[in-house]
């Protein structure tokens, strides 16, 4: 089978094996749309496994027992509102705003910090400057749970356990690897021209890097500090650690993940599911605010790097 092509003012020729390319073409378009269905397919599965419990949890804070555990996507007979205020009451207000003070400090401190040492590393070359870079590195690779032990005995010997300001230089010292990794990355792709001309007009490094750098890396930095609030924020281990009180004249200054489970011990053989849920409700709304409200600034922040 043959194609014909008429080219302009010119008479028409030939050309043998065009339809073998077409078929070709439809091959590679096909292949397309079945690999586009089966991500589309598995992105859809997994925030389907992802959205569930999140309705469930929901729904679960306006029912009661019985309801519960009966039909668990089903909606409340009656919409009930008073496990919110059973939580509030029993404690979550108190973890909430414990959380909320030391995530005040700690995460601005991680930014700030982190973003200095980054474009410190990215930008002025010196010796021990990739040493100095794998060292911060290797710490994100290094597990937590290693240095629980040796951590609490450093944080008991400063007198800080138990403590804001101990959990929020740990909750630094936990995020600066990531931090210190992302925007490396991110301050390596920023226009060197910039850098230059500010030098030119006699700024000094730390005005360069207050008033040109930082803002031009402000995508960088929504994201990494989206990051490190969600992980700051559901962080367990280190204040299971760290904020236990000492004596029992300590106030008990439980963040928002241990007061759940203080929630679920007051509970004992008494069952009131629907204050658990509630209380986990209350915990994952400002998440969700924050990732929702953020998610444009959040990708783009991931794709800067990476394309530039």
């Amino acid at each position: 089978m043959t194609t014909v092509i008429k080219a302009p003012g010119e008479g028409a020729t030939e050309r043998p094996g065009g339809a073998g390319r077409a078929k070709e073409g439809g091959g590679g378009r096909s292949d397309g749309t079945v690999l586009n269905v089966f991500s589309h397919g598995f992105l859809a599965v997994w925030a389907i496994l992802i959205v569930l419990p999140l309705i469930w949890l929901a729904l679960g804070s306006f029912k009661t027992d019985s309801q519960i555990g009966g039909s668990a996507l089903s909606l409340p007979s009656n919409w009930h509102f008073d496990a919110f205020s059973r939580a509030w009451d029993k404690g979550i207000g108190d973890y909430f705003a414990h959380t909320l003070i030391v995530l005040v400090f700690s995460v601005p401190l991680t930014m700030l910090l982190g973003s200095m040492a980054a474009y410190v590393l990215a930008r002025y070359p010196f010796p021990g400057n990739r040493v100095v870079y794998y060292f911060f590195v290797s710490g994100a690779m290094f597990p937590v749970f290693l240095a629980l032990v040796p951590l609490f005995f450093m944080v008991k010997r400063l007198d800080m356990l138990n403590t804001y300001q101990g959990l929020i230089l740990v909750y630094v010292a936990y995020s600066m690897p990531f931090t210190v990794f992302f925007m490396h990355s991110f301050f390596r792709t920023l226009p060197t021209a910039v850098h230059e001309a500010a030098v030119i007009d006699g700024a000094s490094d730390t005005r360069i890097f207050f008033q040109v750098m930082l803002p031009m890396a402000k995508p960088g930095l929504i994201s990494v500090g989206i990051f490190n609030v969600l992980g700051q924020w559901n962080q367990y281990i280190l204040p299971s650690v760290l904020m236990q009180p000492q004596s029992g004249s300590d106030p008990e200054r439980y963040m928002l993940t241990q007061g759940l489970i203080q929630l679920q011990y007051q509970m004992g053989y008494e069952t009131d599911l629907p204050v658990l849920f509630a209380g986990v409700t209350i915990a994952m709304i400002p998440m969700l605010v924050v990732y929702l409200s953020f998610q444009r600034q959040i990708q783009a922040g991931l794709t800067s790097a990476t394309l530039k």
